[in-house]
């Protein structure tokens, strides 16, 4: 299958879409660990438009919605400054489709563009598409949190990946 795949910086129009598919996730997925629906206003307290630094992005597929990514702060501390955290959600209809390591590689250009010399993936330890992904990319783990989370009824670890751009 071939397909037109594009990165769009997301714009204040942009939001309503990905609230739609981070909200498919918070409903039926522990890929984040939001367990209730957040507002516009809460998803821009960490997916930033037009930020100097840390960029967000509409996947487009064929010019339409497939999912979005970010790369933005792992910690708001000076130190961390090398540092940010990545991010990829895809309309479930989307998945398997090869999107996902384009996207990376993607924002691991973007990121480097930005000055960044690490990037972090925070993964719920049963999401094993993700896993996989991170992986396949050189993505190494390097911290395991047993048992943080609790989700649609199950108790959740997450895992760290980096990777040194």
């Amino acid at each position: 299958m071939i397909y037109q795949l594009d990165f769009k910086p997301l714009s204040e129009e942009d939001l309503l879409v990905v609230k739609e598919i981070y909200d498919y996730y918070i409903r039926h997925s522990t890929a984040t660990f939001h367990t209730e629906l957040i507002t516009i206003n809460e998803l821009k307290e960490y997916i930033y438009l037009n930020h100097p630094r840390y960029r967000s992005y509409l996947i487009l597929c064929d010019e339409v919605p497939a999912g979005f990514c970010y790369f933005s702060h792992f910690k708001k501390r000076q130190a961390y400054d090398r540092t940010a955290e990545i991010t990829i959600y895809l309309r479930p209809e989307f998945c398997d489709k090869g999107i996902g390591p384009k996207a990376l590689t993607f924002l691991e250009e973007k990121a480097k563009e930005s000055g960044i010399k690490n990037l972090i993936a925070l993964i719920t330890g049963n999401n094993f598409p993700s896993i996989k992904l991170f992986e396949k990319a050189g993505y190494k783990k390097v911290a395991h949190f047993e048992k943080v989370g609790e989700k649609l009824g199950l108790v959740l670890d997450v895992l760290a990946y980096q990777k040194e751009l």
